[in-house]
């Protein structure tokens, strides 16, 4: 696999490195030994599937707060999303920053998320699959978000959201956060 750190200390682009044949390929798409050699961790303890039917369905921006903080490894294995994640870490940095990278089904690249950073995405294409990998479990009341479109950040998005839940579109503006 190759790892490319990103500006966010600890967010890493993971591109995996096929062995082609007549056949297609063979690649690991996670090898425990690969990611300590990097000092990432993931202790997977839940596998989570989205399905999107619609282009410009936004998911985010979504964290767990501590003791329940998570890391996340991202793979689109259909369609394509716009994938960005917030360094939400005070005291960092890169505090408020993001970056964004495109995944694809066609691809395999993976986003590889640390603790303390938000994570969304808008899906880029009709019927887009994403699939993570978490290192925590879901913990009803230390779940977190942020408003898509909020000042603080000023991510920009490539395309208009045409689907967001209610949820996402209730979260508070950073500013006004307690």
């Amino acid at each position: 696999m190759i790892f490319t750190e990103t500006k966010l200390k600890g967010a890493y682009i993971i591109d995996i490195k096929p062995m082609e044949d007549e056949r297609g390929f063979f690649s690991r798409g996670y090898c425990q030994q690969e990611f300590k050699e990097h000092q990432l961790s993931i202790q997977v303890a839940q596998t989570n599937f989205s399905f999107n039917k619609k282009k410009g369905t936004l998911r985010g921006m979504h964290l767990q707060s501590a003791p329940f903080e998570e890391t996340k490894l991202v793979r689109c294995t259909s369609g394509a999303i716009y994938d960005v994640i917030v360094d939400m870490r005070e005291g960092s940095t890169t505090y408020k920053q993001w970056i964004s990278v495109e995944l694809t089904g066609h691809s395999y690249r993976m986003l590889y998320v640390p603790e303390g950073f938000a994570h969304g995405f808008i899906t880029l294409k009709d019927d887009t699959d994403v699939t993570y990998q978490v290192s925590q479990f879901y913990t009803p009341g230390f779940e977190k978000g942020y408003r898509w479109d909020d000042p603080a950040f000023s991510i920009e998005w490539p395309v208009q959201p045409s689907v967001i839940s209610l949820k996402d579109q209730e979260h508070p503006l950073l500013m006004m956060e307690v």
